[in-house]
């Protein structure tokens, strides 16, 4: 019998669903952040690069620095520091 697939996007579904009336920009795109800013990963899902696994979806986070045309950001996860690279579409500002 074949086995279910259980891939990084499994379960996903209203994750990485969105509304109609919202297009994704160049402005999206080509958003600039600040090291030691604060920001908020939401997942876009009409770009896949740079997109993180969705258990990361909704996390508060800290810009730490820049890798090519990705950031690098920084949180605590279980008590442990976590670094990930997110492309700036998949990151919004917080005031």
């Amino acid at each position: 019998m074949a086995q279910k697939s259980h891939g990084s996007q499994q379960g996903a579904r209203k994750t990485l669903s969105k509304d109609s009336d919202h297009t994704t920009t160049i402005n999206d795109r080509l958003k600039t952040f600040e090291e030691g800013e604060k920001a908020l990963i939401q997942i876009n899902p009409s770009v896949t690069e740079g997109r993180v696994h969705t258990r990361y979806h909704g996390k508060t986070v800290e810009v730490t620095g820049e890798r090519g045309d990705a950031y690098q950001v920084e949180f605590e996860d279980g008590g442990k520091t976590k670094i990930l690279y997110i492309q700036p579409v998949h990151l919004e500002k917080l005031e």
